[in-house]
C-alpha cells in the first residue's frame, strides 16, 4: 500500500544580512521501504532521529527535498492541495498529543461533525447517528458528544483524536507516538483500542514510537532509524533474538525489565549524536559504536538484506 523510495528532507537555517541559507537541518536522510497492505508497521528510534518527520512527509503534511511516497500505486510527494483531495481520505494521521490536535473551543460532536461534513462521508440526515457510533466505537459514552476537550483525561482525548482519524473510513493510518503523553496505566487501554479497530475496519498502520516492548507487541515488522537513516528493518517476531545493528541493540539493552529475577544494570548508549547540521562522512553510528572499524569513519555501510526479510546497515554484520 505504501512504498518509500530513497526520501529526502533538509530543512535550511537562515542567517545573516541577506537571510542567506547558511545550514541545513538533515532530518531524514534516503529512508526507503514498504508497508503491505493490511500490515502494522513500526518505526523506532531516539528523540530527533526523523520519525515524526517521515509520518509528516507520509502523509502530505511535508514536501520532501526529494524521493517518494506511493500510495497505493499512485505518487502523492508532489501533488497539489486540490490533488490530494481524492487521497486525503484513504490516509490519515494520529497525533502525539491529543490536547494540542483538538480545538479546545469545538464539542466532540463539532469536531467529528466537521471532518463528516467536509469530506461528505454520510448524508446529512445520517450525520447525527454516525457520529454516535463513531463515539462509540472508541469507547466513549453517547453524553460525551456535548462536552469539550478540556473535560476528558488524557486517554479519553486520545479516543477522540482516534474517532476524528476514523470518521473519513481510511485504508491507512499513521500513529505518532499516540500513548507516549499517556500514563502507563492507560497506555494499554489505547493500544488494545488500537489492535481491536485495525481488526474490525481492516486497517493498515504506520505505527511510530520510542518503546520497542510496544511496537514488539503490537507491530509486525520494525523499522529502526538513527540520524535520520535506516539502520535496520526486521520482522517483530523475536527482536532480541535477531537485531543484529550495535543501536538496535543498545535499545533493546536500555528497555527495563519486568521480570525482578531477571533485571540487570541497563546499559546506556556511549558517545556523542552527531549535529543534524553535519553527518559524518562515514556511518552515522560511528562516534557511538563499540564494533567500529577503520572504514567506518570514511564509507557509509548500505542497507543490505542479511536474511529474508531483515535488512542490516552496519559493516560489522557479515
Amino acid at each position: 500500500m505504501i512504498e518509500v523510495n530513497d526520501l529526502v528532507k533538509h530543512f535550511p537555517k537562515r542567517g545573516g544580512f541577506f537571510n542567506r541559507v547558511v545550514a541545513k537541518v538533515h532530518a531524514v536522510n534516503g529512508v526507503s521501504f514498504k508497508v503491505a497492505r493490511g500490515q502494522t508497521m513500526g518505526i523506532v528510534g531516539e528523540s530527533g532521529c526523523g520519525k515524526s518527520t517521515l509520518a509528516r512527509l507520509i502523509i502530505g503534511l511535508l514536501k520532501p527535498t526529494s524521493g517518494s511516497v506511493t500510495f497505493d500505486n499512485v505518487n502523492i510527494s508532489n501533488q497539489s492541495y486540490r490533488q490530494m483531495m481524492s487521497i486525503r481520505r484513504r490516509m490519515q494521521m494520529i497525533f502525539q498529543d491529543p490536547q494540542s490536535s483538538l480545538n479546545p473551543r469545538l464539542t466532540v460532536a463539532s469536531v467529528l461533525n466537521e471532518v463528516v461534513r467536509f469530506h461528505k462521508v454520510v448524508p446529512a440526515k445520517e450525520r447525527d447517528d454516525y457520529i454516535d457510533q463513531l463515539i462509540a466505537n472508541v469507547g466513549l459514552q453517547s453524553d460525551d458528544r456535548t462536552k469539550y476537550p478540556h473535560e476528558f483525561s488524557g486517554g479519553q482525548r486520545q479516543r477522540i483524536g482516534i474517532a476524528r482519524a476514523l470518521a473519513v473510513q481510511p485504508e491507512f493510518i499513521i500513529a505518532d507516538e499516540p500513548v507516549s503523553a499517556l500514563d502507563v496505566s492507560v497506555q494499554a487501554q489505547v493500544l488494545n483500542l488500537l489492535m481491536e479497530l485495525k481488526e474490525k475496519f481492516d486497517l493498515t498502520l504506520l505505527f511510530i514510537s520510542h518503546d520497542l516492548k510496544v511496537i514488539e507487541h503490537f507491530c509486525d515488522r520494525i523499522l529502526v532509524m538513527y540520524l535520520g537513516y535506516v539502520v535496520e528493518e526486521l520482522p517483530c517476531t523475536d527482536l532480541a533474538g535477531q537485531a543484529a545493528h550495535p543501536y538496535t541493540q543498545g535499545l533493546l539493552a536500555a528497555n527495563p525489565i519486568a521480570n525482578p529475577d531477571q533485571r540487570h544494570e541497563l546499559t546506556v548508549l556511549e558517545g556523542e549524536i552527531p549535529s543534524p547540521y553535519q553527518l559524518p562522512h562515514g556511518c552515522p553510528f560511528v562516534t557511538r559504536c563499540s564494533l567500529k572499524e577503520s572504514r567506518c569513519e570514511k564509507e557509509m555501510p548500505p542497507l543490505v538484506e542479511k536474511e529474508p526479510g531483515h535488512q542490516v546497515a552496519c559493516w560489522a554484520v557479515k
